[in-house]
């Protein structure tokens, strides 16, 4: 059939083979059509109507399509469902060019990859989180690309290495894990992270997981538990190799270095009190075992903040209870001096009603300075 088909679609065919897992959202003119198979599950997932279109060949190709300048509304909604989308832009001027316009995929948006603040929670970050597998160990990286926020650790204990994989994916909640072969063949160990949630999985390559400490040095600030520069990356092979797979994941759905990821911090497991998902469901910290929602959690009751970011930084808080006694202390002084101060506390919730979030329209406006 191939053979058969008009030019166009045979380049629609081209693109398509290089992100089968994707559904192709591809530009003809003022809008984003989809084809063949993707056509029929998107038109299901969309409630939007399937038509068809010839192609060259006897039967019409199925076919449906959204207006590009509304795309960003139902790309959200396959997400929630699940789904990716291979965003496929023409790069010429179709007024400009004879024959077949240039096109090409200029970004992969899933899950973990979201950008878009009215895809997002305001008060929530959404972590995208890779794992390294080596034997009984892992490795661990976390990034929500939305605020640039990036953590990596490893876990290499005597026993348990797994429940406390799980734990650390219960504190960050990702919507997306990116895995090396070792963990995606496991599938004991990711039907028990399913049963936990339902995050999407992208099963990847070793080669992306590569170990380069030197690289990550040179190109960024690494930090430790206590926000102090590191200058080497001994001992730590499998934190290494899980945030090279997920920087690498990103130039691969992105199509750019994200510039404002500039800094990891790489911390210790054991610096925040172990709360496995089990017992987290049953506290209600941030949402409701019965319903999934916020309203009569934790977090429903302390949140006050006048920002997003306040909300996520305190979210974080919440999430990783403090184990050392004198970072707990000082935590405590810092409110007990807003709490005191009446007049001072006022004047800064006037003052940071007027921000705006920051840290997620720093971010996009880099992402797109980048793509221009």
């Amino acid at each position: 059939m191939a053979e058969q088909v008009s030019p166009m679609m045979q380049n629609y065919l081209n693109t398509k083979e290089q992100y089968k897992d994707c559904i192709l959202f591809y530009r003809l003119g003022d809008f984003y059509e989809m084809f063949y198979d993707d056509a029929i599950l998107a038109s299901h997932e969309l409630e939007i109507t399937l038509t068809g279109r010839a192609c060259g060949t006897e039967e019409k190709a199925p076919m449906c399509g959204v207006p590009f300048h509304a795309a960003e509304m139902y790309i959200s909604r396959l997400i929630a469902k699940g789904h990716k989308v291979a965003i496929c832009e023409q790069l010429e001027d179709p007024k400009q060019t004879k024959g077949i316009i240039k096109r090409d995929v200029i970004r992969v948006v899933t899950p973990g990859t979201v950008m878009e603040t009215n895809m997002l929670e305001d008060k929530k970050n959404n972590y995208i989180m890779s794992i390294y597998k080596d034997g009984l160990y892992y490795g661990i990286a976390v990034c929500d690309i939305s605020t640039g926020d990036f953590y990596a650790t490893q876990i290499k204990l005597r026993e348990s290495n797994f429940e406390k994989l799980l734990d650390e994916y219960a504190r960050y909640e990702p919507s997306e894990l990116v895995v090396n072969e070792a963990m995606g063949m496991s599938n004991l160990e990711l039907d028990k992270i399913k049963d936990k949630a339902n995050t999407f999985i992208s099963k990847k390559e070793d080669k992306i997981f590569k170990n380069n400490k030197d690289m990550l040095l040179k190109l960024y600030t690494i930090v430790d538990n206590d926000d102090r520069e590191k200058e080497e990356l001994i001992q730590s092979e499998l934190t290494v190799k899980a945030i090279n797979g997920l920087l690498e994941y990103f130039t691969e759905t992105q199509k750019i270095k994200l510039e404002h990821i500039n800094r990891i911090k790489v911390y210790e497991v054991q610096k925040y009190m172990s709360l496995d998902i089990n017992a987290r469901r049953s506290l209600e910290i941030t949402e409701r075992m019965r319903d999934k929602s916020k309203k009569g959690t934790l977090i429903w009751v302390l949140d006050k903040t006048s920002t997003s970011m306040g909300g996520r930084l305190l979210r974080r808080w919440i999430n990783d209870p403090l184990l050392d006694i004198e970072e707990i202390q000082n935590r405590l002084d810092a409110v007990k001096e807003l709490k005191d101060n009446l007049m001072l506390r006022g004047e800064l919730i006037g003052e940071l009603s007027k921000v705006y979030d920051i840290e997620r329209l720093a971010r996009k406006d880099c992402f797109w300075k980048c793509k221009c």
